[in-house]
């Protein structure tokens, strides 16, 4: 196919020898198949702000360190170069995550780079070298997805451990290869410590993924791993070895209705969001 015009930097310099073919579009970036020497690769091209349709990034965004002040200031003001450190700051979270991660013990696709906005990494296929589906495109059994939502757990578990959230986890951002889930699309990554949402957050991509694999082990929806690990988080006794078991006893004391009602309010509208995921990911099927 065409050389799409931000790759063509990466094939000047003999970082990339073709692109194959597009893999997908979604609302922060389109991935190619690419060759790079007998290798084939991910090519992920980041949209630029204005095209993104990423919703709410200034959450995902509030506890990220900058170490220079001078770009601190900068992205605060939302000059013409602080709009462009924010934009490279968002992609480098990405590849930072995808190192920390692996190192972590939770498979995710491994990273080259990050150049001009265009992410290079492995390419996840399975035994046959196709590309590895999505976890919404797979049917499973009631024991393979018991099996595979405790990996995901463990996976959630470790990323907590290194103090992350992942953010805007649910069955699109997993692929399924012949070995199981690996974790993908990590640029909105959150620091589970400096971040104020980081607990609505983890509570949603828990609830996500256990909603989903609940259509086939129904009993996963009623798990709370999401509070557990959190309340071990917090008391600074979450450990990789930790076992979990999902569940949680909550406070008998009288319930916020204000912060009920919020919560409610937040549900629906990750619930239209993810209505919206569902569309776009059929429209670039």
């Amino acid at each position: 196919m065409k050389t799409p015009k931000r790759i063509q930097p990466l094939v000047d310099d003999g970082l990339v020898d073709e692109v194959l073919y597009q893999l997908m579009s979604g609302k922060e970036a389109t991935v190619y198949a690419v060759r790079c020497g007998e290798e084939i690769r991910c090519a992920k091209v980041y949209k630029e702000a204005m095209q993104r349709s990423f919703k709410k990034a200034a959450q995902y965004q509030e506890g990220r360190k900058v170490r220079s002040t001078r770009r601190a200031r900068a992205m605060e003001k939302g000059s013409k170069f602080g709009r462009k450190q924010q934009e490279d700051a968002w992609q480098n979270t990405e590849v930072e995550a995808l190192f920390k991660l692996a190192k972590a013990g939770v498979r995710v696709p491994q990273p080259y780079g990050c150049y001009d906005g265009v992410l290079l990494m492995e390419l996840i296929t399975d035994e046959q070298g196709d590309v590895a589906p999505r976890l919404n495109d797979v049917q499973m059994s009631a024991e393979q997805a018991i099996e595979d939502h405790l990996q995901v757990m463990h996976y959630v578990k470790q990323m907590l451990c290194i103090g992350l959230v992942h953010g805007d986890l649910s069955e699109f951002n997993v692929l399924v290869d012949d070995y199981g889930p690996v974790i993908i699309d990590l640029p909105q990554v959150v620091d589970a410590a400096a971040n104020n949402n980081a607990f609505s957050m983890l509570q949603r991509d828990v609830r996500n993924m256990s909603e989903y694999y609940g259509q086939y082990a129904p009993e996963l929806v009623s798990t709370y791993y999401a509070e557990e690990m959190w309340e071990l988080f917090e008391a600074g006794e979450l450990t990789p070895d930790t076992e979990l078991s999902g569940t949680f006893e909550f406070s008998d004391e009288a319930a916020d209705v204000d912060s009920v009602l919020e919560e409610i309010k937040a549900a629906f509208a990750e619930e239209q969001e993810r209505l919206e995921r569902i569309n776009v990911a059929n429209e670039s099927d």
